[in-house]
């Protein structure tokens, strides 16, 4: 299945750490895994398999997890681990290296080196990119800098493919598979470009991975600024520094124009919020206008457009949902 969820609530308990320790090995790589918390572990995992690359969502009771020599010797998926911490922060060794990262730092550790790692609290939560070393244009020696270093992922590209990869896992069930290898794609070019940019070797990228990342760059600007009733073409041609006709050929390979991505994402943050039980405070008008919208008559035909019903019938469904769920 190409998005798949596993939790050990469906697993007995006294089988539930056994259980956990082959999923790690099926999934990222063989490791001795050992827990005080083993008889009472809780788990789970999401796994988006997009053809290029994997993308897996953990949480987990604290582990210590080791790599030796002779488990690389058995059995090497050939793959980096990139991971985005989400929980409590964890730590790891490898080629001399020590670190710990906490909730928003990229982690890089090797499959193919021995290692070392932990976590420091309570709860582990983390999304790992599983990016296979034959696949990446960087230069091994550059990349082999980053493991076991803590990488801050609160701004710039680190901030961009932090975001894409939460988007990725909450919207993967509803793509065709054609989608996620297209998703794979993009993950990859925002992964390489991310660590290259780390180790100085941007020149390595592809045409396409930069046209990629800058692609990413750009809806990432949309969405910051979708309450901005002027954004426009022109305006985020000159944020970027380039012509006009280069922002709109950008937008042309994807099959959808600048002005009908601000479209359809201002219209899917509006629709997002008519369905949040807790912004019943907020009127549709307020809600539109919260995203760039601020003629009615406008707000309600654009939605009507895109959906086949008005933003009062969606947000009416979603109360009844709601409510219908609510204990009595």
């Amino acid at each position: 299945m190409p998005v798949a969820r596993l939790s050990t609530d469906l697993i007995p308990a006294a089988e539930r750490f056994d259980w956990w320790c082959d999923l790690v090995w099926q999934d990222v790589a063989r490791t001795i895994i050992t827990s005080d918390h083993a008889a009472e572990f809780q788990a789970g995992a999401e796994t988006a398999d997009l053809g290029l690359v994997k993308v897996t969502a953990m949480h987990f009771a604290p582990i210590r997890s080791l790599r030796t020599r002779t488990l690389i010797r058995q059995s090497d998926p050939e793959v980096y681990e990139l991971a985005l911490i989400t929980g409590d922060p964890m730590w790891l060794s490898q080629r001399r290296n020590d670190t710990a990262a906490r909730a928003g730092d990229l982690l890089l550790w090797d499959t193919s080196q021995p290692f070392d790692g932990g976590v420091c609290g309570d709860h582990a939560e983390a999304i790992i990119v599983h990016l296979p070393r034959s696949a990446l244009s960087l230069p091994p020696d550059r990349i082999d800098r980053l493991v076991a270093q803590r990488m801050p992922a609160t701004s710039g590209m680190g901030a961009i493919l932090a975001a894409f990869l939460t988007e990725v896992l909450g919207q993967a069930h509803a793509c065709r598979p054609q989608d996620l290898n297209t998703l794979g794609t993009v993950t990859l070019d925002l992964a390489s470009a991310y660590l290259a940019q780390r180790v100085d070797a941007a020149e390595r990228l592809s045409p396409e991975t930069r046209r990629q990342v800058l692609t990413a760059r750009i809806t990432a600007f949309i969405d910051r600024n979708l309450a901005d009733p002027d954004l426009n073409p022109a305006v985020i041609a000159a944020q970027h520094h380039m012509s006009l006709r280069s922002l709109h050929l950008l937008f042309q390979t994807s099959g959808e124009s600048v002005a009908a991505t601000i479209r359809r994402r201002r219209l899917e943050r509006c629709r997002r919020d008519l369905a949040d039980p807790r912004l019943r405070h907020r009127t549709i008008g307020e809600t539109a206008a919260r995203w760039g919208y601020h003629r009615p008559a406008d707000f309600s035909r654009a939605f009507r457009g895109a959906y086949g019903v008005s933003p009062s019938e969606v947000r009416a469904r979603a109360w009844e949902a709601n409510d219908a769920r609510a204990p009595r």
